[in-house]
């Protein structure tokens, strides 16, 4: 029958840091590191370790929260994993993740994720331990901490293996090579190395095994492998059971040997040192040399029993089981086979049960079928749970990968939207600038019209005033050449001719006088007609502020669609009109054009200049959409119709609906005269 037990050795190496300044005493840093030396010390018993320990983390946990305190918490973690002490070792990572989670630790979160994992995998919990370990790897994968993430997968590898993943363990342990390559991390090769050799031991390939179990040997660094971790041994112990499997127990019987020479094995490995002497024991049972045993079988035994390693210890007996069949003695034989098989059971180490199953039914040929019945159910129940457990870790990499993924996702979508939104708000901060810019440049160029018009109608009051003083002058000549030369001529002849009237008789001079009064009725005729000539020309000369009115209402007609109709009262008498009152005016028509060009959508627009009593009014409406004027608030060219015909001193009123178009009714005050020179003429 073949050995199933082997060792594997991983390393578990406090992080070492150079120590922060803390407001701990030198006192209780003495206590410290004596209550750390004294719990690390094998040659105590555990009870008093433990005791230690306790003390350690009591000091700790009055120190500052810092990162020196996490890393004294992690050296207690490690005391208690070196005493197998399971609960204690929880509870402080724990408590250690707790504080880096607070402190956004990572360099301390990815380690305790580390031991949690350790935790489970001791625990037989495979399936937390490797989400554990799975988190650690993510951390270090990010952080680029190469060493660290090459350890981390290498637990990860060792767990799948315990469960029966060979091929995944295979897979993970050459994932944890490529990261140290090129890199002189000789600690991490070896256990690789020792790794593939047991994974190819399991597989089969006996060749590939030894190869790399020699090259785990060949990679032992002394500087970086302390000399307590018997790593030599550990690969001699490993290589002679490569050679069992091969029934080549001579070559085992060697290597255990020579595995068990090496100095100071059983102070510092006990438990290996009970494994290089159990498998001794088993390669000289096998060659017959039978001088120190059962003697070997058990001290192995011994050994395994006082450390409460059950693998071991069903290990052992299901050795003795075997020797015992051999020599007959089937009671011995039955008796260690039926409690190796009980611990198994205890322990859920299905594998054992297997083994002790199988020895039962070549012991008990009478119970053969029973035993080969719950062989083969239980084998193919452990097939099925390994397959089941390889899902479950690619399952767990999978669900871990897609929840990162999505966490990736949602922080792609949500750097997408940052972007939309950046580029929407850039979109409407540019059409902004545009609008504001555009209206600007309306508001520009609208002042630029106002001036132009300003200009025009400034001119027109120049012009006319230039012309009236050129009237003036010219008429004052007229009339003074019309009166010189005919009228004062005429007026002359007729007051030496009346004059002469004294000197005539009466019947004469009444006949001379009537004759007199004509020529009068006629010269003043004359003067009536010279001040009528000279009305008309004064009056063509003030119409120039009509003409700048048609000129605006050509320029709406030729520029929009929208029918202009206009009426300008011919009785206005806008020489009397102030200029004050023109700009404004001509301000106002203009405004009202423009309100309508924008908004109301009309067909028709209407504009009316009245004379009426004490009053010069102004209509202008629109068959437009029209706009509640209880609800639109009233924009800048309304409040610039208001403003001017305030100017005025006079009144507007807007009429207006929804779909009723708009009407503006202005009245100005004008001078009593304009009327009654209207009402005169």
């Amino acid at each position: 029958m073949k050995k199933y037990y082997l060792i594997l050795l991983i390393f578990f190496i406090g992080c070492n840091r150079q120590n922060e300044e803390t407001h701990v005493s030198r006192r209780s840093k003495d206590s410290l590191n004596l209550y750390l030396s004294l719990a690390n010390e094998y040659k105590l018993p555990v009870e008093i370790k433990k005791k230690y320990t306790r003390k350690a983390f009591e000091v700790i946990m009055s120190q500052p929260e810092d990162s020196l305190k996490r890393v004294n918490l992690f050296k207690v973690a490690n005391r208690y994993f070196n005493m197998r002490d399971w609960n204690e070792y929880n509870k402080t990572v724990k408590i250690i993740l707790e504080k880096a989670q607070k402190a956004n630790d990572s360099v301390s979160m990815s380690k305790a994720y580390t031991y949690l994992g350790d935790y489970y995998s001791s625990q037989a919990i495979s399936d937390s331990a490797f989400l554990y370990y799975f988190k650690a790897e993510k951390i270090y994968t990010d952080s680029n901490s190469f060493y660290n993430l090459a350890k981390t997968r290498l637990s990860k590898a060792l767990l799948q293996f315990n469960e029966g993943d060979f091929y995944g363990s295979e897979k993970a342990v050459f994932n944890a090579l490529r990261v140290i390559k090129g890199k002189n991390n000789n600690d991490i090769l070896y256990e690789a190395y020792n790794l593939l050799g047991v994974i190819y031991n399991e597989l089969g390939d006996y060749e590939k095994a030894i190869e790399f179990h020699n090259k785990a040997i060949a990679s032992i660094d002394n500087n970086l492998i302390p000399a307590e971790f018997q790593s030599k041994a550990t690969s001699l112990n490993n290589i002679g059971f490569v050679y069992q499997n091969l029934n080549d127990y001579k070559k085992a019987n060697f290597y255990f040997k020579k595995g068990l020479e090496e100095k100071n094995l059983y102070n510092q490995k006990p438990e290996l040192y009970a494994i290089l002497l159990d498998n001794l024991a088993y390669s000289r049972f096998k060659l017959n040399q039978n001088e120190e045993l059962p003697d070997l079988f058990y001290k192995a035994l011994k050994i395994r029993d006082s450390l409460q390693l059950t693998a071991g210890i069903t290990a052992s007996k299901m050795h003795l089981s075997e020797y015992y069949a051999v020599k007959k003695d089937t009671a011995k034989a039955i008796h260690y086979s039926n409690q190796a098989l009980l611990v198994s059971k205890r322990t859920k180490n299905f594998r054992n049960v297997l083994v002790a199953l199988k020895q039962l039914s070549l012991i008990q040929p009478e119970k053969a079928s029973k035993y080969s019945e719950d062989y083969i159910h239980l084998n193919d129940s452990l097939q099925k749970a390994e397959r089941k457990m390889g899902d479950k870790f690619t399952r767990i990499e999978y669900e871990t990968n897609e929840i990162k993924n999505e966490n990736s996702s949602l922080e792609i979508q949500n750097r997408t939207l940052v972007y939309v939104f950046s580029i929407f708000s850039l979109i409407v901060l540019f059409f902004y600038i545009y609008k504001t810019q555009q209206a600007k440049n309306r508001e520009l160029l609208f002042k630029q019209q106002q001036q132009v018009a300003n200009e025009d109608i400034y001119n027109l009051m120049i012009s006319q005033q230039n012309a009236i003083e050129t009237m003036r002058i010219r008429e004052k000549k007229k009339v003074a050449q019309d009166l010189h030369d005919g009228v004062l001529g005429r007026m002359f002849g007729v007051r030496i001719s009346l004059d002469s009237l004294d000197k005539l008789d009466e019947e004469t001079a009444n006949d001379k006088r009537k004759k007199y009064l004509l020529e009068l009725k006629e010269i003043e005729q004359d003067i009536r007609e010279i001040s009528h000539d000279l009305n008309k020309e004064k009056s063509g000369l003030m119409n120039n502020f009509v003409a700048i009115l048609e000129k605006l209402f050509q320029n709406q007609t030729n520029t929009f669609n929208t029918k202009l109709i206009y009426n300008i009262d011919s009785n206005i008498k806008w020489d009397l009109v102030s200029n004050v009152v023109k700009i404004n005016l001509y301000r106002i028509i203009q405004e009202a054009l423009q309100n309508v060009n924008k908004y109301a959508q009309a067909k028709t627009i209407n504009v009316e200049f009245k004379n009426e009593i004490n009053y010069l009014a102004v209509l202008i409406s629109d068959d437009g959409v029209g706009f509640n004027t209880h609800k639109t608030k009233k924009g800048i060219g309304l409040q610039n119709i208001v403003y001017r015909t305030a100017e005025c001193n006079g009144n507007v009123e807007i009429h207006s609906a929804k779909g009723e178009g708009t009407s503006i009714v202005i009245k100005i005050p004008i001078d009593q005269k304009i009327n009654k020179i209207h009402n005169e003429s």
